[in-house]
């Protein structure tokens, strides 16, 4: 599988790239760090307009910092590739952030690991706001890390029934080893979990059941660990509660869900998760 990582000079940038070597992968990755230097954005402080007389030799500097702070960005990632054992190339570009990230994980990219926080607002790449962007428009799925990396043994898998959790149960079959070396020799622990809105009918929690089934026996058969959890109430709330008594590694999720009239809006689900979880969050597109 081809990952795209976007680093941006931050701790958090570098966190997209260290986590991915602490996923479990089936098959080692091919890793491309993506850098984007956004000169069109830069502007003298203070200002609307991004030029006025006067403020060239500002924009200058600015744009000449930017650049001298990629070389820096591309040769420690370039490091950090080498370190963690990683197979991959770093690039730097230029452009709109959001745009360019886009443009490059449309090239064969399975999934793109992007850090929920960058640097301030003075260098332009608000990996904040692009990871929002990112999980809406993204072409692939995407990883969304939000702290220092760990080893991923114990993940949160939210299903709803629809194609969306189909695709978020089989990407967790093809690119996840069930059974990944380490000293504990477990297997990698998947919670799988369901949310019923409040219906008095008892068929819908019979229904709810059945669904956490199927999915347990598909991934148990493959060698997981499987805990499976059925609860009521609203979809993101239950999620973020199971994650915040259970302290998971990673929450996985479907990019889109069943629609409204079932009122389990994976979609909208999916960005709330992303904005309050405490752990990573790896949306499945």
């Amino acid at each position: 599988m081809k990952i795209l990582a976007t680093v941006d000079g931050s701790k958090h940038g570098q966190w997209a790239i260290e986590w991915l070597a602490e996923m479990p992968f089936a098959v080692q990755p091919v890793v491309r760090v993506l850098h984007v230097i956004d000169v069109a954005s830069v502007r003298a402080p203070f200002m609307i307009q991004p030029a006025i007389v006067g403020t060239g030799r500002y924009i200058q500097s600015e744009v000449k910092r930017l650049e001298t702070a990629a070389k820096s960005t591309k040769k420690a990632s370039e490091g950090l590739l080498s370190t963690l054992g990683l197979s991959g190339t770093v690039t730097t570009d230029q452009g709109a952030v959001a745009a360019t990230i886009m443009k490059h994980a449309q090239r064969g990219v399975g999934l793109l690991s992007i850090g929920a926080r960058g640097l301030d607002a003075l260098d332009r790449f608000m990996l904040g706001s692009i990871s929002n962007h990112a999980i809406h428009h993204a072409p692939c799925s995407v990883l969304v890390v939000k702290e220092s990396p760990r080893p991923v043994r114990h993940l949160i898998l939210a299903v709803d029934g629809s194609a969306a959790s189909n695709k978020a149960v089989q990407f967790l079959l093809r690119t996840i080893n069930p059974m990944p070396d380490g000293p504990d020799h477990e297997p990698v622990m998947v919670t799988v979990m369901h949310v019923v809105p409040y219906f008095k009918y008892p068929e819908v929690k019979e229904a709810g059941n059945a669904l956490v089934e199927r999915y347990s026996a598909k991934l148990s058969k493959s060698g997981f660990q499987i805990r499976e959890v059925l609860r009521l109430g609203k979809p993101a709330d239950e999620i973020l509660t199971v994650a915040k008594q259970e302290k998971p590694d990673l929450i996985m999720t479907g990019a889109k869900g069943l629609g409204a009239i079932r009122r389990v809006l994976l979609g909208s689900v999916s960005t709330r998760v992303v904005q309050h979880a405490h752990c990573g969050v790896l949306v499945v597109r």
